[in-house]
């Protein structure tokens, strides 16, 4: 094989490495560090953070980086140790091997690709790279690999030629338990599953360590805070979340912490407030971006709210929660929710959209492109595990006198 052709595919395959291991490291970020923002989160429909933290970011809550890790991973070696054996027709089936893994990465290409911009319409600039790599792959190895059906029927003899290479060997041991050791480690993210969300069991909070408590506490303290957002007495403490109802990661926030905020309201009826502001990631209210029935399903909850029914509405709309919901569908739930009729739902709706419009722009006022977006006490706050959000409510709260 040509050095060119061997460099290229090297190059590809550690490209493709670096990109999936930052997404991994953005994954485990997320999972430990409640104050951490990735630098790939750009805007409301360029997101690092609403892909990887999609369905569609992890497999049996194993991060689909890892996937593209061990790929990266197993392409480098052979590439790196065998494109460049003397026995020239080896390093052509070592070639056409590549060219086998590439078309398989090819198709988890493409699967990821139309999940990404067809079905949540984000582009992740981590998951792009990835794709180039993949790509770069394949076209690589397809100009230079010999006969795939050499290749496929000299395998077994492949391996034995790289086993009895000591280098090799190691190498494949070392590729080996790293693949096994990423997927059985991970931290995984604590999840709650959507299905029967008016019967899901309580979360259970974590117990933070007094270390962990103290510096969590230090962080709050030294925000600054924005007076849009801040509570209107000393004495109250207010969390603001700016929701988005066909936003995975505000379905997942609001099942995780809707127990903190309920027991806040309970134990602290006077102080503690929570306020859920819309922030529809649709042109018609104002904020833009592709969620299609996302200002229909604000103001549907809006106009449950008024008829008292607004806890069921939520319910209800996270349960359904779809990127492609249409406009009667989300009026047919809420007519079975709360007997409001498409009539009356269609008469209300320019007002409410009005409503919901103002709710974005107080959003846009305080640098919010996303959802969700929280403001505790005015200070910005990332999704948080639940034990930061309830550790921060708490001490705000013991500040106010509460």
């Amino acid at each position: 094989m040509a050095s060119r052709s061997r460099i290229a595919i090297i190059a590809f395959a550690a490209l493709g490495l670096a990109a999936s291991v930052y997404a991994l490291y953005v994954h485990y970020m997320l999972v430990t560090d409640p104050a951490y923002a990735p630098a790939c989160d750009i805007s409301a429909t360029v997101s690092c953070q609403q892909v990887l933290q999609s369905a569609y970011g992890k497999v049996a809550g194993v991060p689909v980086a890892a996937g593209g890790a061990i790929w990266s991973g197993l392409v480098l070696l052979l590439a790196a140790l065998g494109l460049n054996l003397p026995n020239k027709e080896r390093s052509l089936r070592i070639a056409g091997h590549i060219f086998v893994l590439a078309t398989v990465g090819l198709a988890a290409v493409f699967y990821f690709a139309y999940a990404s911009f067809f079905v949540l319409k984000q582009a992740c600039p981590v998951c792009l790279t990835m794709y180039v790599s993949v790509i770069g792959v394949f076209f690589v190895s397809a100009a230079s690999a010999g006969s795939l059906g050499s290749a496929v029927g000299n395998l077994s003899r492949d391996i034995t030629a790289l086993v009895r290479d000591q280098t090799a060997v190691t190498a494949g041991v070392a590729w080996l338990a790293a693949s096994i050791a990423l997927v059985a480690l991970f931290p995984r993210e604590q999840v709650v599953e959507a299905s029967g969300v008016t019967a899901a069991a309580p979360v259970q909070i974590e117990q933070m360590a007094p270390e962990a408590l103290a510096e969590w506490e230090k962080w709050l303290d030294a925000q600054p805070r924005l007076d849009d957002a801040a509570p209107a007495s000393p004495n109250e403490v207010r969390l603001i979340k700016f929701n988005d109802y066909q936003c995975p990661s505000c379905k997942q926030t609001w099942l995780l912490y809707k127990d903190i905020v309920a027991k806040y309201e309970a134990s602290n009826p006077g102080a503690f407030k929570y306020d859920s502001r819309d922030f529809p990631l649709e042109t018609e209210c104002g904020a833009g971006g592709s969620h299609g029935a996302a200002c229909e399903l604000a103001a549907a909850v809006r106009l449950a709210a008024e008829k008292g029914k607004k806890k069921e509405a939520e319910e209800a709309f996270f349960a359904m929660q779809s990127p492609v919901l249409t406009r009667d569908e989300v009026v047919e739930t809420l007519t079975r929710v709360t007997q409001i009729s498409k009539a009356e739902f269609d008469a209300q709706y320019p007002k409410t959209i009005e409503l919901i419009r103002a709710d974005t722009q107080l959003g846009q006022r305080l640098g919010v492109n996303g959802t969700p977006a929280f403001f505790l006490n005015g200070i910005r706050l990332p999704s948080l595990r639940p034990a930061y959000l309830d550790a921060a409510i708490g001490h705000l709260l013991k500040k106010a006198g509460a």
